[in-house]
């Protein structure tokens, strides 16, 4: 078994060395698809950490108070609406609490914010409701109350997010599949190329009794090793692009904008085990098909 394994991984790396250009052809087909798919890949899962954190504040209406509005009539407020069934409570936030959260959430940062001169942010009431439709309705009404100034609600973004994220992953679906079937063609025609070279060989190795798999085995071989270097090739570009992409954005600007990114390593892993995963597969594909009317002769 393992004699066959090495005569096999033997001969197709020769045959890889016969077809440098087709060969290094079909490594860029396979490539430049792993990398559009990996753009894919890597939007869908940042937006869809996004709109998971987003909905996190589904349960949650922040109203922003207009300055210098009593407190005593912000507390009435949130008892008012402590009263409401679809709420399960009112949390009261100051402007100074308010600003010691923007600090923290800037980091090493935050020292910054010392220097405004005043602080700029309103009093607030959070409201913590059990479903969406109440969130929906406080949101409606709460502008007409008397001292709010301003609402945050993510129900429109939420939608928004969600209708992009779906419309990726359907994109990315097509644009995979499409490139798929190109990879496996080129695949195909490149190991066809060395079964017509050794098309002679072949026919003397099935005439003294050789099985199919046998004969198949380099060959197959060939194309699981042209879609390894693929994915190993496009695994490595895609991470050094994310992570260039991530420097250049900076981790500051990230943290101040409360935006979750998902971390290179986490992406790196599950784009080298997709990647290889689909090259593998691509790779032994094209080689089947290649041989398929042939050894049907």
């Amino acid at each position: 078994m393992f004699s066959r394994l090495g005569y096999n991984i033997k001969q197709a790396f020769v045959q890889i060395n016969r077809n440098k250009a087709m060969t290094f052809t079909s490594v860029l087909a396979i490539t430049a698809m792993m990398l559009i798919l990996g753009v894919f890949f890597v939007a869908t899962i940042n937006i869809n950490l996004f709109a998971e954190v987003v909905k996190q504040d589904f349960d949650m209406v922040e109203l922003y108070m207009e300055e210098d509005f009593p407190l005593d009539s912000i507390k009435q407020i949130g008892t008012d609406y402590e009263s409401n069934e679809g709420v399960s409570k009112v949390e009261f936030r100051s402007k100074e609490d308010a600003l010691e959260i923007m600090k923290s959430r800037w980091g090493e940062n935050g020292y910054l914010l010392d220097n405004l001169g005043g602080n700029p942010l309103p009093d607030s009431l959070i409201i913590y409701v059990k479903n969406a439709e109440t969130a929906e309705t406080i949101a409606n009404e709460a502008l007409d109350i008397e001292g709010v100034e301003d609402i945050k609600y993510y129900q429109e973004t939420v939608d928004k997010l969600t209708k992009t994220t779906n419309f990726i992953q359907i994109a990315s679906l097509i644009v995979m599949l499409f490139l798929v079937l190109v990879s496996i063609v080129v695949v195909s025609n490149t190991i066809k190329l060395t079964v017509f070279a050794r098309a002679k060989e072949i026919r003397i190795m099935k005439y003294i009794g050789a099985t199919n798999w046998f004969v198949r085995g380099p060959f197959l071989i060939e194309g699981i090793i042209i879609g390894l270097i693929s994915a190993i090739v496009s695994t490595g570009l895609v991470a050094v692009i994310y992570d260039n992409i991530m420097s250049i954005i900076g981790a500051d600007i990230i943290r101040i904008l409360s935006v979750p990114i998902v971390p290179i390593e986490y992406l790196a892993i599950n784009l080298a085990i997709i990647f290889v995963a689909l090259g593998v597969g691509i790779g032994s594909c094209g080689s089947v098909i290649s041989m398929r009317r042939f050894l049907d002769k």
